[in-house]
């Protein structure tokens, strides 16, 4: 057996369908929605649902949506993942193993990490590429990795990097692909969308059932109720990168896209809030997504087209869409530092070799701010 005495980074993603066919659709959404995490209700009014209501219209929507965004190279949102995760590597070099894979579809996490355990690796350290936690996200990734480490005999020394939603390398690596973006370009409104979530989710996640969503400032401030409310994370990155890209806050506004289904969702909602500001009379704006490190259906259609759409058709002129970190060489960098920020020095061997000649004295960079 090839051993590669050292670490592996498994980078996680949350998936695409393989194609934009209607039934790469169908195959994709049937493992995405029955995902508890996600679609948060009982068992069979799940399967009730997903089978009579969502499966038989919604996957041949979603694959002409999925063509309007579909590239030589496939989805977006995983050949980025491929050039990150290249980038990556070349960073880190030959003693550390950099691979991807995907919550849902293709690549999965039970190949990629069946591909790390047979390299005989001291440890794997799991990197979610999600910046803000949400159990749908994060949790459901971190679910799926713990239960086939459940069905191994040999379970490998596994890592988690957390949440990096204002790590100061992840704010410097969107600001610097955002900036020439905004640069000139005179915005009166900045839109920080993100991904939304049921308000019942929000509330799930409260300890004490007191704090999130009972009133309005209950996100401003992080502390050991909501350390890990998706929503005061969403507030926490708009501050930082807002701060950081030198937007005035009267211009910011947060707000949450996506929406899906009757049930109440947190707010506000982008279109809603688009609608109501172009007709208004505001005219030139950006919108960007920092809940995504790659440019997806949710950035690039949703946000894109629709949303631009929108916001013409309610009186504004320019929405412009800005880019997420996708394979930028500041976002590859940043991987690093958060990563060894949160677990040490990936590449041991290297660093012990510098230590002895007396060149290193401590990690890449130490988190600020959180």
């Amino acid at each position: 057996m090839e051993r590669a005495d050292g670490t592996g980074l498994l980078l996680l993603n949350l998936g695409t369908p393989s194609g934009t066919e209607t039934s790469d659709l169908r195959r994709y959404l049937r493992q995405f929605l029955f995902d508890p995490r996600v679609v948060d209700i009982p068992t069979l009014p799940r399967w009730l649902v997903l089978n009579l209501f969502i499966l038989p219209r919604r996957p041949a929507k979603s694959a002409a949506l999925y063509k309007k965004i579909w590239t030589d190279r496939g989805s977006p949102l995983l050949f980025h993942t491929v050039d990150l995760t290249r980038k990556v590597q070349e960073r880190l070099g030959p003693q550390v193993v950099v691979d991807f894979a995907m919550r849902y579809g293709e690549p999965s996490i039970e190949a990629a990490l069946e591909r790390m355990t047979t390299r005989g690796l001291e440890r794997i350290v799991l990197f979610p590429l999600y910046p803000q936690y949400a159990s749908a996200t994060t949790g459901s990734t971190l679910d799926a990795i713990y239960g086939w480490a459940a069905k191994r005999w040999n379970v490998p020394n596994l890592q988690v990097v957390p949440p990096f939603y204002d790590h100061p390398a992840f704010i410097d690596a969107f600001a610097k692909v955002a900036r020439p973006h905004l640069e000139g370009f005179d915005a009166e409104r900045v839109y920080f969308s993100f991904h939304g979530l049921p308000e019942r989710q929000i509330f799930k996640g409260d300890p004490t059932g007191t704090h999130c969503l009972k009133r309005e400032d209950c996100c401003e401030s992080i502390g050991r109720v909501n350390c890990n409310c998706y929503r005061a994370h969403c507030v926490a990155t708009a501050r930082a990168l807002g701060e950081r890209l030198g937007i005035p806050e009267a211009n910011r506004r947060i707000c949450f896209q996506s929406r899906l289904g009757k049930q109440p969702w947190i707010g506000p909602a982008t279109d809603a809030l688009l609608k109501q500001e172009a007709a208004a009379g505001c005219k030139r704006a950006a919108i960007l997504s920092p809940a995504f490190v790659a440019d997806c259906l949710e950035t690039l259609e949703e946000l894109g087209m629709q949303a631009a759409e929108t916001w013409r058709e309610n009186g504004g002129e320019t929405l412009r869409l800005i880019p997420c970190p996708n394979a930028d060489d500041t976002w590859a960098e940043a991987v690093v530092t958060i990563a060894q920020d949160a677990v040490g020095p990936l590449d041991r061997g290297a660093q012990a070799e510098r230590q002895r000649d007396g060149h290193v004295t401590g990690n890449h960079s130490a988190r600020s701010g959180s």
